[in-house]
């Protein structure tokens, strides 16, 4: 990307979302916004992307190439300049400046020795002064800056021993008023005392709480973009360690879900985004289908609070047709709806299917869903979805009985209508004769 000459580059998700820092989570997001720079003239054009503005950085994303993003960090930010309140700027596209930290020959960089000065053209639909806001107080609050100080903290408890062990105290008699004066002094320097240590060892709680999202999110990633390429690699004892690892990052909740209240108007793009990249696991898991309730619920689990409505899932997940994205919503006939990768070939399918029901056991008691869903690795309910599918499709026959569905290899295909008696010794046809025919 052009832009990494002027600006540190940040990382994408194959969906387009931001690959966010340890602790950094996502405070506002714009469309449509433009980045100038007037001291430099070799500063590239960044027209018309999407700004995201994080407790850490300030990302812009190219709408029409989400293969890269330019990057300023807010540690390198010196001054928000105020708004301009003229006539010019009422009916000119709001423009918001500040000032950041370079290098000599331009680039940003936190420990520049220069500085230049950054425009943010808003030419979407946005309230300037909320995003201004906002700016002003995630740049003041200095969220980048919480990790070192926490460390620095619990380095300074350890290194004091944290305790008050071997020390000893002289305790004075209790006489007189002065004595009940002291007592009660006592007891309210031991309260506090208490109280203080009670809320050590809960912001020690939270900081570790905390460290341990951000290494969940972390190896989360390193299996998403090693998932594949070691696969082929991986022995029998790995490939059980990496599922369990799945099973147990499938309950660690996303660190910056996408609100409406951080995306504004981009709330269903981004939302499609952060879905797409979230799916990837359970459909692994799941062998590349998984029902939309399962996923409504897997993806409300993970965004603990921040719940979302079964409107804002279908819709989600039908932007997915504009996205470059390895996943896809489909639909079938009976109406139940799933998510699947694109990679999933019915094709294949339908070829286990015909292996399955080709068995000589199944050529006389038939198969059901749940022999499906066993050899296909995914649920029942879907398996049954499929068995339908293939029976449409004249690969299968059903039989309804008492016990439920039952489906059979489709035979009459190869039965001749002017000699229906002829029985034939090759093909499905004579497979099905041989293994139904009694012997003797």
């Amino acid at each position: 990307m052009a832009a990494g000459k002027w600006l540190p580059s940040a990382q994408l998700t194959s969906s387009g979302r931001p690959v966010l820092l340890p602790g950094e989570v996502e405070c506002s997001t714009l469309s449509s916004v433009d980045l100038e720079c007037e001291e430099n003239s070799n500063f590239p054009n960044f027209k018309s992307g999407v700004l995201i503005l994080t407790t850490h950085r300030i990302l812009w994303i190219d709408e029409t190439n989400n293969k890269g993003a330019a990057s300023i960090p807010l540690g390198a930010v010196t001054h928000i300049f105020s708004l301009k309140k003229s006539i010019k700027a009422m009916f000119g596209k709001p423009k918001v400046r500040f000032q950041v930290s370079a290098a000599a020959d331009g680039r940003v960089d936190e420990k520049g020795s220069t500085s230049i000065v950054i425009t943010l053209v808003l030419r979407g639909k946005s309230d300037p002064d909320v995003f201004y806001s906002r700016f002003w107080e995630v740049w003041r609050s200095r969220s980048w800056e919480v990790l070192n100080i926490a460390g620095d903290s619990d380095s300074r408890l350890e290194r004091s021993g944290g305790s008050m062990e071997g020390s000893s105290v002289v305790r004075m008699p209790v006489v007189g008023i002065s004595g009940i004066l002291r007592k009660e002094q006592e007891l309210w320097e031991s309260t506090d005392k208490s109280l203080q240590d009670a809320f050590q060892d809960l912001n020690a709680l939270m900081s570790k709480a905390k460290e341990m999202v951000m290494l969940a999110e972390k190896m989360r990633l390193k299996l998403l973009s090693g998932s594949t390429s070691q696969a082929n690699a991986a022995n029998d004892d790995d490939t059980g360690s990496k599922q369990e690892m799945q099973d147990w990052l499938l309950s660690v909740g996303i660190v910056s879900p996408v609100t409406k209240e951080s995306a504004g108007a981009l709330y269903h793009q981004q939302l499609s985004r952060q879905l797409a990249d979230f799916v990837k696991l359970p459909l692994e898991k799941a062998g590349g289908m998984i029902a939309l309730i399962d996923v409504y619920c897997l993806f409300n689990r993970a965004r603990g609070t921040e719940l979302i409505s079964p409107e804002d899932l279908i819709q989600a997940c039908a932007l997915w047709e504009k996205f470059d994205v390895p996943v896809m919503l489909r639909k079938f006939e009976s109406g139940v709806m799933v998510i699947q990768n694109k990679s999933h070939s019915d094709e294949e399918v339908f070829a286990r299917i015909k292996s399955l029901a080709l068995r000589p056991n199944a050529l006389w008691t038939g198969i059901n869903p749940s022999d499906a869903a066993t050899t296909l690795g995914i649920a029942p309910a879907l398996a049954k979805e499929h068995l339908l599918t293939a029976e449409s499709q004249g690969l299968l026959c059903r039989d309804i009985s008492p016990e439920g569905f039952r489906f059979f290899i489709n035979v009459f295909k190869d039965i001749e209508p002017n000699n229906i008696y002829l029985v034939k010794e090759h093909g499905i046809y004579g497979t099905w004769v041989s293994a139904t025919t009694a012997p003797g």
